[in-house]
């Protein structure tokens, strides 16, 4: 009797996780890592605390920042805003409290926040987040425009209005 030959055997291949697409940034992932802490200290929505520049405005942003929402018990609504502020600023925010209040409450869409109380301390200043700027549109200016910008000294102005001649261009081509 003849043996044939063994046959290799294959390896069980070992097993991959799916990966979970591309890489996100941390500050994507911040409102489910932070969750059960910003509830904890009374924030319903983390974005309170990580939008809060664009709430309040960034000159207020660089002196106070939120610290908790404390609403009544069983509500959510008409509730005490904490903020810290720096001492030196304390006088102006007092003074803009109630804009500050109409703010939020625009943030949140309802009457969230009744009051305001402040607490005099060090304020991380906000990160500046820096969008990339849009690229120059490739369409040709047309000519009779273009000769009265050449002229102009103000890079910015002279681009802005490049752009606006761009779509008065490409709207008199869609017409004719």
């Amino acid at each position: 009797m003849e043996r044939e030959p063994a046959k290799p055997q294959k390896k069980a291949r070992q097993y991959e996780r799916p990966r979970g697409g591309p890489a996100r940034a941390i500050a994507d992932l911040m409102p489910q890592i932070g969750r059960t802490a910003f509830r904890r200290f009374g924030f319903v929505q983390s974005n309170v605390v990580t939008r809060w520049s664009e709430i309040v405005g960034p000159t207020h942003a660089k002196v106070c920042a939120p610290e908790a929402i404390r609403f009544p018990p069983g509500e959510k609504s008409d509730g005490i805003l904490q903020l810290v502020v720096l001492p030196a600023h304390a006088p102006m925010i007092q003074h803009v409290t109630p804009e500050i209040i109409e703010r939020v409450n625009r943030f949140f869409g309802y009457k969230a926040v009744a009051k305001v109380k402040l607490r005099q301390g060090e304020v991380k200043p906000p990160v500046a987040e820096k969008r990339p700027a849009a690229p120059p549109s490739l369409k040709p200016i047309p000519m009779e425009l273009g000769e009265s910008l050449r002229d102009i000294g103000d890079p910015e102005l002279r681009t802005v209005l490049e752009s606006l001649a761009r779509s008065l261009g490409t709207q008199r081509e869609g017409k004719e």
